[in-house]
């Protein structure tokens, strides 16, 4: 992979596709259309999954609560493309239990559930992880001894996926780059640039890394996938008086993350707020749990999404009320994220609508000036999407005499690089071996086992280094599986360019660890300055940012009186 500084020293120039935001609706436009054979630059503000994609509840699910809704084809798209990502990503897409408690008085009695269990089930054609059952009160006591019993009358087993949306979101970009594309972080649109027909030509991006200036991009279509910034993006090519009406009705969802010693969960447990009875999750994250998510309407600048402490509190109430044994503090909350959902605005007619009855339906929209817009949509269908997207590009291309000889982008075929290899059996255990036996045995098993969860076959990559230089097996937090190895392969290999997307996005540090990363941030900064060329201040600013970024998170503590 070229660095992030080779990246943006080959921007520029002529491209048949521009794609705008690098979260994991970008990446995948920006996968589906070099594969077809495209010319394609992605340019993000950034990092990879800055925003929505790396802030999700971290799961592949078909979503089941929208069967109540009637979105019967959301379902099974939805489903669908789970089986799907499975193959694609065999190590970031992992099968999860989830525990459906039923209490007495509860909205909907066993029989209703399991009658929507059969359908989700069916909606999948059967080729869910594990197809539902049912369990009675004694059998969810012996799986899930934490949650409480009383009044229980059952509980309906079923399975969707778990994954890490920040590596999703970078091995998709990733396979973009082996197929061509140009993909450049830290690269902000200052504004479109427009043929005298007043169509969208291209955008002048500006380097915000590394002062480079700025740069054109000519391109024959240009596609906006900003997530929420995407009302933002549309008015960089308003005319004055003639400004876009915005299309997004933003919410906001929070996670807390506390010691999985603290609230001992075995499956993700399906939870009812019980003040609003919205649907929320408990979810098994290793050594952690992590509890979510809220969802309120938000404005404001995206980049300051933030939990407060009304969010926090929001979470607490719903895990003790459920976990009555194990009941946690403010204290015991470890970190913190927060993220918008892109939804797309409902008509002002149902203005009155709340706000988890915003449909997670996506948009495509084509402006008058040629600007293609993605709006709403869930990670789990990104790839759909995406193919959706560039279907609306090739049109456009083929209207101005162009898209000729384009081949089947097979995005449902191919896996992503960490899936390349990947043992038909998935037995992660036996990656994890080979990448031990790849390090010559200089890895411990856990942080062998680590890498192979992690980066699937490409942890070769990161066990070759560490054989060539012992030293970079150092784990970054004692006890923690995490090593200086993968700082190195993050700058060299995954478009990382500053110490924030190493602790957030190419770890998880920054969510997992006590401190997190903080007593780790100046080895970090000092591995990424050494392979990034950095000078003692541009390492110093670096650092200063993520700490601000963990004051963000930790923002809401401020407002306990």
């Amino acid at each position: 992979m070229p660095t992030r500084r080779e990246m943006w020293e080959r921007l520029g120039g002529d491209v048949d596709v521009l794609v705008v935001g690098g979260g994991i609706t970008g990446s995948g436009i920006a996968r589906d259309a070099v594969r077809r054979g495209l010319s394609v630059a992605l340019v993000e503000m950034n990092d990879l999954a800055y925003g929505t994609s790396s802030r999700s509840s971290k799961l592949v699910h078909g979503g089941l609560r929208y069967l109540e809704q009637g979105e019967l084809a959301m379902v099974f798209e939805s489903v669908s493309e789970r089986r799907i990502l499975m193959d694609l990503a065999p190590h970031l897409v992992n099968p999860l239990g989830f525990l459906f408690p039923v209490y007495k008085g509860s909205r909907h009695n066993l029989f209703v559930i399991n009658t929507g269990m059969w359908l989700y089930d069916g909606l999948s054609l059967f080729r869910s992880p594990k197809i539902h059952k049912n369990l009675k009160p004694k059998d969810v006591a012996e799986l899930e001894p934490a949650l409480d019993q009383k009044g229980l009358k059952g509980a309906p087993l079923y399975y969707d996926c778990s994954t890490d949306d920040a590596r999703l979101t970078l091995e998709t970009a990733i396979d973009a780059a082996d197929q061509g594309a140009i993909v450049c972080t830290g690269a902000k649109v200052k504004r479109f640039l427009k043929g005298e027909d007043g169509r969208i030509r291209g955008a002048l991006v500006e380097d915000t890394l590394h002062g480079g200036g700025t740069k054109e991009v000519r391109a024959k279509v240009v596609i906006n996938a900003t997530g929420p910034w995407t009302d933002a993006t549309r008015a960089l090519s308003s005319i004055p008086g003639q400004e876009h009406k915005k299309v997004l009705r933003p919410t906001k969802g929070i996670h807390i993350v506390v010691d999985a010693a603290k609230l001992p969960v075995k499956h993700a447990v399906v939870c009812f707020h019980p003040t609003d009875e919205r649907v929320l999750f408990a979810l098994p994250w290793g050594d952690r749990t992590y509890v979510g998510t809220t969802d309120t309407d938000f404005e404001g600048d995206p980049k300051d999404v933030a939990a407060t402490l009304e969010d926090v509190d929001y979470l607490i109430d719903a895990s003790n009320a459920y976990f009555p044994n194990h009941e946690i503090t403010r204290d015991d909350v470890i970190a913190t994220w927060a993220g918008l959902r892109p939804l797309v605005a409902p008509p002002e007619k149902t203005a009155g609508m709340s706000e988890s009855d915003v449909s997670r339906e996506h948009e495509i929209l084509v402006g008058r000036d040629g600007l293609i817009t993605i709006a709403g949509g869930k990670l789990t269908t990104y790839r759909r999407m995406s193919a959706e997207v560039v279907d609306t590009a090739v049109k456009l291309l083929r209207m101005q005499g162009g898209a000729k000889g384009l081949k089947p982008s097979r995005t449902d075929e191919s896996p992503l690089p960490g899936g390349q290899g990947w043992p038909e059996d998935d037995d992660h255990d036996a990656v994890a071996k080979r990448v031990r036996a790849a390090s010559e045995d200089r890895l411990e098993p856990d942080v062998a086992r680590y890498l192979a969860d992690t980066y699937g076959m490409r942890a070769m990559a990161i066990a070759k280094l560490v054989k060539d230089d012992p030293g970079l097996a150092h784990r970054l937090v004692a006890g923690r599986p995490e090593i200086l190895a993968q700082v190195t392969y993050a700058a060299t290999s995954e478009l990382a360019a500053s110490v924030t997307d190493v602790m957030v996005r190419r770890t998880q540090l920054f969510y997992r660890d006590v401190d997190q990363g903080l007593g780790c941030l100046d080895a970090v900064a000092h591995e990424l300055a050494r392979r990034l060329g950095w000078d003692e201040r541009t390492q110093r600013a670096m650092s200063d940012a993520y700490r601000a970024e963990v004051a963000l998170a930790r923002r809401w503590k401020t407002e306990i009186r």
